[in-house]
């Protein structure tokens, strides 16, 4: 008996190259779906085509800005030239700097909304015809801090996109549930991705025993997670297990938000 729970559905991720989106794109290609990556690097895409390719599904690549918004338009014609039809969409690409808000400029403001806010809006609005006609289904990736905030990380800028995109996600659940489209959430704590990693190497050896710490104090788990518990839960939700669950926001966060 054939297993693959997504077989032959059309999914377009967006920041599909590394982190959260690739874990995402290789769990939903083993699980049987033909896979659109779209990111802004286009060496990182070839590499996951290659190896997504491997695993015998179509994989189509479009490098591609969406903090740019006439490149959001582009894009969608491609995707929808590229392929018969829309099953999934995963809203993923965005960006989360650490600003205090009296020195957040316009610049950095807009910068957050375009990507966070504006692309996802949009592509899913572009999309969202043929999402209809499969009677498809809309993953966003929002995050904890929309409503939970970490003492040194001055987050209004991008707190502020990421509570928007509960609130799209419950609203457009609401008006487009009647014509069979699901639109849910995930709401992933600290994953172990390499911009993660990044961040943690140009921290001082005493800053980063202290995030270890934290990570031990705050999380009832004890540690952070990885980006494959966030790919998990894209899994189930784009499922037909899923299929009476709509305008969720599901927390994959080791309990951080339980305090």
């Amino acid at each position: 008996m054939d297993r693959q729970i997504l077989k032959d559905k059309y999914a377009v991720i967006t920041g599909g190259s590394d982190g959260i989106g690739l874990a995402i794109a290789k769990i939903f290609a083993i699980n049987g779906a033909h896979i659109v990556l779209i990111a802004r690097n286009e060496d990182k895409l070839e590499q996951v085509k290659r190896e997504l390719s491997a695993i015998g599904k179509e994989v189509h690549i479009f490098a591609a800005d969406l903090g740019v918004l006439s490149s959001v338009k582009t894009v969608s014609e491609k995707t929808l030239k590229a392929i018969p039809q829309v099953d999934i969409l995963v809203n993923n690409a965005g960006i989360g700097r650490f600003i205090p808000f009296s020195e957040t400029s316009e610049e950095a403001l807009d910068m957050h909304l375009n990507l966070n806010i504006r692309a996802t809006y949009f592509l899913t609005q572009y999309l969202l015809e043929s999402l209809i006609d499969t009677k498809g289904n809309i993953i966003n990736i929002s995050s904890y801090f929309s409503h939970r905030m970490l003492s040194g990380r001055d987050s209004t800028a991008y707190s502020l996109t990421k509570g928007a995109i509960d609130s799209f996600t419950k609203s457009l659940a609401f008006e487009i549930g009647k014509k069979g489209v699901r639109v849910n959430a995930i709401a992933p704590g600290s994953i172990e991705t390499p911009q993660l990693n990044l961040n943690i190497e140009k921290l001082s050896s005493h800053e980063q025993q202290r995030f270890k710490e934290m990570i031990q104090t705050i999380y009832p788990m004890g540690t952070i997670g990885e980006a494959e518990d966030v790919a998990q839960a894209a899994l189930f939700l784009a499922s037909e297990q899923a299929k009476w669950i709509t305008g969720s926001i599901i927390a994959v966060d080791g309990g951080l938000t339980t305090n």
